[in-house]
């Protein structure tokens, strides 16, 4: 592609119509993350709801935690189908269907019958919802930080991913209010009778709100360019096959820093308010109210990130960034024990650590071409999910019950030095995995 639209290739600030693309372009990935954490909080409440009241609890959270695995091992398939057409038919039309198929399974999951009405079938509609739900998120991600790449002016490409993986901690703050809400207001009989209910409502609504806001969103410039440009070409091979024939040292570079963005969200930011509890006995309020400061600590850096990566190198931000995550995210675990007075200032500071992964998709946009964007970031970014994403849970807390308690520090501290490994391959490269047309 030798001449891109003028979004691409001029340098300016962003304007009103880009933030507007960024606001519209965050629902999705904040519901997606607000699923995740009303999932996990009223797990237990699940979990006794639709399996036999006389299954082990141990057991019941096994397989509860089994049926959210599997909407994230369903993923890259939803994310493979959903990027192919996003990179021949356009990245609006699979954004907007994407959402709408996550909206709905989210809604049904609050009307599903419990075990004690339906029996056996009560879990495996559970498990359907979810791996729609999954199919669905596949396409989300990575479709937004596709879409606004492709609007923003080139100098603003980080700011702008930036912003966008802020939105997503924005669904975790919103879901973090909502579950403590729910827990406030509904106690005991409340709770297991309708009140868990209403968060899969909330999500519900909230997924067709954004589908109907995003009709206001336009087709990139540069997917119209493309379009035009090739309109007499025949597309001879899949975007996917293209992509793992041509570009697969930029796909696995991709897999690992996801590898690393979800243990950063996931483990840090979503598991620990349990793990605070359960291994180190704080209290509810202390863990919500520490999380939520953690939070906003991780909103505010990921925009900054993204900024530093349209300044210098992204190797060189990987770098000084993955350091400082991991300088802070051992302060937190190791003082956890015996300085837990601490708790309101090391677990912001981790926080704020973590959102170095603001930085990631900068490197995941910019590492693959205008015609197989989508299926590249797509691809790269599922594919890892899926497997750290579905098994993580599961397995830190096999560990940390079992053999460390620990077992979450050393699990995220190892990822973040991978990172800062990563960094200085990248910074080495001299943007050697950079697209030409980026």
């Amino acid at each position: 592609m030798t001449h891109l639209v003028d979004p691409l290739i001029k340098h300016r600030n962003l304007n009103t119509h880009d933030y507007k693309t960024l606001a519209l372009s965050s629902l999705g990935g904040a519901l997606e993350f607000y699923d995740f954490i009303i999932f996990v909080f009223f797990s237990l409440v699940i979990g006794h709801l639709f399996f036999p009241p006389d299954m082990p609890e141990w057991l019941s959270q096994i397989q509860t935690f089994g049926i959210f695995a599997a909407g994230y091992i369903i993923r890259p398939f939803g994310g493979i189908v959903m990027a192919h057409f996003g990179d021949l038919l356009g990245r609006k039309k699979m954004f907007t269907l994407s959402i709408l198929l996550m909206a709905l399974p989210t809604l049904l999951i609050g009307l599903l019958p419990t075990y004690a009405t339906i029996g056996y079938a009560a879990p495996i509609l559970l498990l359907l919802m979810r791996l729609c739900q999954g199919l669905a998120v596949g396409g989300e991600v990575p479709g937004a930080w596709t879409f606004v790449a492709e609007h923003v002016p080139k100098n603003r490409i980080g700011v702008a991913c930036g912003i966008l993986t802020s939105g997503l901690s924005l669904g975790i703050l919103f879901g973090s209010l909502i579950s403590m809400l729910i827990n406030t207001l509904f106690i005991g009989e409340a709770m297991t009778s309708w009140g868990w209910r209403i968060p899969f409502f909330i999500g519900g609504i909230f997924g067709f709100l954004a589908m109907y806001l995003r009709r206001w969103l336009k087709e990139t410039p540069v997917f119209i360019e493309m379009q035009q440009q090739k309109s007499n070409e025949k597309n001879k091979q899949l975007p996917v096959l293209s992509v793992l024939k041509n570009y697969l040292p930029q796909a696995l570079l991709s897999m690992l820093l996801t590898w690393i963005l979800s243990a950063g969200i996931m483990v840090v930011i979503l598991m620990t308010p349990i793990y605070l509890q359960k291994q180190f006995d704080f209290s509810a309020i202390e863990s919500s109210q520490s999380n939520t400061l953690a939070i906003i600590g991780l909103i505010i850096s990921c925009t900054v990130y993204g900024a530093l990566a349209d300044k210098f190198p992204i190797g060189k931000v990987l770098i000084y960034g993955c350091i400082i995550a991991v300088v802070t995210i051992t302060c937190f675990y190791f003082s956890l024990e015996n300085y837990r007075h601490f708790l309101f200032i090391t677990y912001p500071l981790a926080g704020l650590g973590i959102g170095v992964v603001g930085a990631f998709a900068y490197f995941m946009v910019k590492a693959f071409p205008t015609n197989i964007r989508y299926s590249g970031v797509s691809f790269s970014f599922n594919m890892a999910y899926a497997i750290a994403g579905g098994i993580t849970p599961l397995l830190l807390s096999v560990f940390t019950d079992f053999f460390n308690k620990l077992a979450p520090a050393f699990y995220v501290i190892s990822l973040f030095s991978l990172g800062a490994i990563i960094g200085v391959m990248l910074l080495l490269s001299s943007n050697n995995y950079f697209a030409k047309d980026m």
